[in-house]
């Protein structure tokens, strides 16, 4: 005999967070029969009877990984009705819900690991449904065991029990075991073999004594060493071949930071926070030369727990890779990659299936780096995006992303890094594949950038899809605007854009643009003017050739000035001949290597950048050290001489030097964009491209900028790791356009 019910169907974050058994418990405690399962488009509840009581509960009660989208919420009739609440096998389809990231251990199972009495005691890989591996172990959704790399592990008995009562917190917590039925860790040194708790003990004697260790953590392995001891940050250094750019530091524990921080290092994602040197106990100025802050983490995994337990002491962090080479991920890459940097390896024999780099935040929660904790967590587009059919946007050529977007959602990719690495962008090629069978996607037409050269526009041209092209800075714009939820024919903003270098309209290199920006078009009102890039790719790596190439310009007495003893101990005649003829010379309005030349001019530089952008921040920490000053400087930039006059003839001290260019050029593109917006009529000014990443130019901004609504990108990356969105939003409009 049928019966009546409802059928609700759930999107949303709702797989592999611990939903169903949520649900199956909600409904006992309820009274009511039916079932839940997991599918292709997410969670599917069946009930007997009226479903409201139960649908308000989802929403109050929702765990704590999980996060609904929508219930849809439609009529059921039963062919008989079902006693009691029970469980369904998954099933398949269209994917149209979302993958969880990784999440950091949870109290509960640290309290675990850490009770003598636990069989988990000590167990490096204990996990529940509240957290633990997801996306770096997963092959295929639904999201359930077999698909995964926790499947070549058969579960014991007491673990089995777990997986399958609805009661438990392990309720089909795919990754759960044990020590007698799941992963166990390897230790290898030269003769020395060790497992499980001795290969664990050995990686820790060898971190004690000053050693370099590969550890294989969640989405790749890290090289780790005693923070506290000098010889061995040194020592890493030497082997990585990484002599300036700074190393993240794991910590114990929180304790005496700021609320916020803590906060942002103890979320689920535990994330690297950049925290200001003065706030934590004294470190080498190895860990980070020349900078104010260092990137600070806490413990992510149980296997980081124990072995910051057992050291005892803060441990450097850094990507298992030699230095610009991307970060191993297996087992045998990081034996033969990193055999002449680590003096030991912990490994272990769950295989990491998607790279996932340590996601970086600022200490007021803006993201740098986008990965481990928070993809691939899908973002709403804004209002007016519906229906958008499925494209492929490969992103930038640097701090690479790619996003796939279809109906009215996006999902952005991890950070890759360059792509003019091989090795980089084989990892992107895999993972572009191992993502779209994921999610059953199938691109209609590609997105890229402008730019002709990039690999990622060259392998978008060879997929047989039509191509759809983005200007860079047009991207950056749009990124902005669609995370602070600019709505589809919300009309037009302006654009502070600042970044190295991307490819503007005409072919013209941008770097410093003020743009008129809508999703759909934008136009250049006007920006930094353009400079030559002396050496083409070169000027990026060694200021002292944007010095050379703003002294040629704008200061006509600029050997009789100290400031340019960097260029004069260079062999700058012939490339000053190169500049006037233009050859391999070409002109660039660019923000970033204007900071490169006022950082060299101040002589805090090398000759040779370590790292992209260390100019820039090294010029941002010797600023942070004046609390502000009254100058003389202007820096309107229609007029770059007049900044350099009165900046070089300004006598003061270094710090004081540097704030007054941050504050001049916040200052003179504050004008500018007012400028335009009152011409205009509009009162949103949005903030983009790399150089925002600097926290006291965007501070001067907003005091510049006081009257206007000003829009800064938060959880995605200002630069180049949220391009790939911006090209999403842009190629959407367009099809929306095109529809009407």
């Amino acid at each position: 005999m049928s019966s009546g019910g409802v059928q609700l169907r759930v999107r949303g974050k709702v797989q592999g967070v611990g939903f169903r058994p949520f649900v199956w418990q909600l409904a006992h405690r309820l009274q009511l029969a039916g079932d839940v399962c997991n599918d292709g488009e997410g969670v599917l509840v069946r009930l007997v009877g009226d479903g409201s009581v139960f649908t308000a509960g989802l929403h109050r009660e929702c765990p704590p990984l999980a996060r609904i989208d929508s219930v849809e919420v439609q009529p059921f009739a039963w062919p008989s009705a079902p006693e009691g609440f029970t469980i369904r096998h998954s099933a398949g389809g269209a994917m149209d819900t979302q993958i969880v990231p990784d999440a950091a251990t949870c109290p509960a199972c640290l309290a675990e690991m850490y009770d003598p009495g636990e069989r988990r005691y000590r167990y490096p890989f204990i996990n529940c449904t509240h957290c633990g591996p997801r996306f770096t172990i997963i092959r295929a959704m639904p999201y359930d065991r077999p698909a995964t790399s926790m499947a070549r592990f058969p579960l014991c008995a007491p673990c089995e029990a777990e997986y399958l009562n609805p009661a438990d917190r392990r309720f089909h917590a795919q990754p759960v075991a044990c020590p007698a039925c799941g992963p166990e860790l390897e230790w290898r040194a030269g003769d020395v073999h060790a497992t499980r708790e001795a290969a664990l003990h050995e990686a820790v004697e060898m971190l004690k004594r000053g050693g370099i260790v590969a550890i294989k953590g969640l989405g790749g392995f890290h090289l780790a060493c005693d923070a506290q001891n000098p010889q061995a940050v040194a020592t890493l250094r030497a082997r990585k071949r990484r002599p300036g750019k700074p190393l993240a530091v794991m910590i114990g524990q929180a304790d005496g930071l700021p609320a916020p921080v803590q906060a942002l290092l103890r979320s689920p994602a535990a994330p690297i926070v950049l925290t200001p040197k003065a706030w934590l106990p004294a470190l080498p100025e190895a860990i980070a030369p020349g900078l104010d802050g260092v990137g600070v983490m806490l413990p992510a995994s149980p296997l980081q727990h124990l072995l910051l337990t057992d050291c005892a002491r803060p441990l450097v962090m850094t990507s298992g890779n030699l230095s610009g080479r991307p970060p191993a991920v297996t087992n045998q890459e990081a034996l033969d990659s990193l055999g002449d940097i680590a003096d030991g390896f912990l490994l272990h024999n769950r295989d990491i299936l998607q790279r996932m780099d340590d996601s970086v935040v600022d200490r007021d929660g803006a993201v740098l780096r986008r990965a481990r904790g928070f993809v691939p967590d899908a973002l709403a587009l804004p209002a007016g995006f519906e229906n958008i059919p499925a494209m492929l946007c490969t992103g930038s050529e640097m701090k690479n992303t790619f996003c796939l977007v279809r109906g009215s959602q996006a999902v952005l990719s991890q950070h890759f890094g360059d792509l003019s690495d091989d090795g980089v962008e084989a990892q992107w090629r895999s993972a572009l594949s191992v993502m779209q069978q994921i999610y059953g996607f199938r691109a209609e037409r590609a997105v890229c950038d402008a730019h002709p050269g990039y690999r990622a526009r060259k392998w978008a041209e060879e997929q047989g899809l039509p191509v759809e092209t983005v200007l860079h800075h047009h991207a950056h714009a749009a990124a902005c605007l669609a995370e602070n939820g600019w709505a589809l024919d919300a009309g037009d903003a302006i654009a502070l854009t600042l970044d190295g270098i991307g490819m503007g309209e005409n072919g013209a290199l941008w770097g410093g643009e003020c743009l008129r920006v809508n999703y759909r078009d934008c136009e250049r009102l006007g920006g930094l003017p353009a400079v030559a890039l002396p050496g083409g790719d070169l000027a990026a790596m060694q200021p002292w050739r944007s010095l050379l190439a703003h002294c040629l310009a704008f200061v006509p007495d600029w050997q009789q000035r100290p400031e340019a003893r960097a260029v004069q101990q260079q062999g700058w005649a012939l490339l000053a001949r190169a500049i006037a003829r233009g050859i391999n010379a070409p002109q660039a309005s660019s923000c970033g290597r204007l900071f490169d030349a006022v950082a060299c001019a101040l002589g805090i530089v090398p000759e040779k950048q370590s790292y992209e952008g260390e100019a820039a921040c090294r010029l941002e920490a010797l600023a942070a050290r004046c609390d502000g000053v009254e100058h003389p400087v202007t820096l309107a930039v229609e007029n770059l001489a007049l900044f350099w006059q009165q900046w070089l003839n300004w006598q003061a001290g270094p710090s004081e030097r540097a704030w007054a260019f941050h504050d001049a050029l916040a200052k003179g593109l504050a004008e500018l964009a007012a400028r335009h917006a009152r011409r205009l009529s509009l009162s949103t000014i949005c903030l983009s491209g790399g150089v925002m990443h600097n926290r006291l130019l965007r501070a001067r901004l907003r005091h510049h900028l006081s009257g206007f609504t000003l829009l800064f990108p938060h959880r995605l990356p200002s630069g180049d790791g949220a391009i790939s969105f911006g090209q999403a939003v842009i190629a959407a409009a367009r099809t929306c356009s095109q529809r009407t």
